[in-house]
């Protein structure tokens, strides 16, 4: 009898292994602790609502390849977050970043560089910061080398304004 309960048990801490406490994907995701739960996950957005949300942008960011920014995220994956509540990394979660003043995510500890710079956020400002982040603001951490290519910026930027919670003026 006790055999038995011993394989079901083991069957069943088998099965539940890896997996979530919601059963979901977590590929880029933390799991919450008993100290700090986990924020609700933010609806998706379809693919309809994306392409309007990316329309209302200003040019050249309205007619951005969403796909193309998404790839190029890739680059960030390993350092950032971009869920509500999402966790700091190595870099922090860069959820509700256009119109925010550097150095302002919680929990986070930023270079000097950063914390005494005067940016706020915006297309601009992270466009020149993805070219070159060591020349745009000498004295950060970050190292990231630069993404060259400036329709690679352009869709990544849209990309993250899409998935980041930026709404339009």
């Amino acid at each position: 009898m006790r055999r038995i309960a011993f394989t079901v048990l083991l069957a069943s801490t088998l099965a539940a292994c890896g997996q979530s406490q919601s059963g979901g994907d977590t590929s880029g995701t933390t799991t919450a602790t008993a100290e700090a739960p986990a924020a609700p996950a933010a609806p998706e957005m379809a693919d309809a609502e994306k392409q309007a949300l990316l329309a209302s942008f200003p040019a050249p960011y309205n007619t951005a390849d969403l796909a193309n920014g998404e790839a190029k995220f890739g680059l960030c994956r390993s350092c950032h977050t971009i869920t509500p509540g999402g966790a700091n990394m190595t870099g922090p979660n860069l959820h509700g970043v256009f119109g925010r003043k550097a150095a302002q995510a919680e929990d986070y500890k930023y270079s000097d560089a950063l914390k005494s710079s005067d940016i706020v956020w915006d297309a601009n400002h992270l466009d020149q910061w993805l070219a070159k982040p060591m020349t745009y603001l000498p004295g950060t951490k970050m190292s990231f080398a630069g993404l060259k290519d400036a329709k690679d910026r352009t869709d990544l930027i849209a990309f993250l304004m899409v998935e980041t919670g930026h709404k339009p003026e």
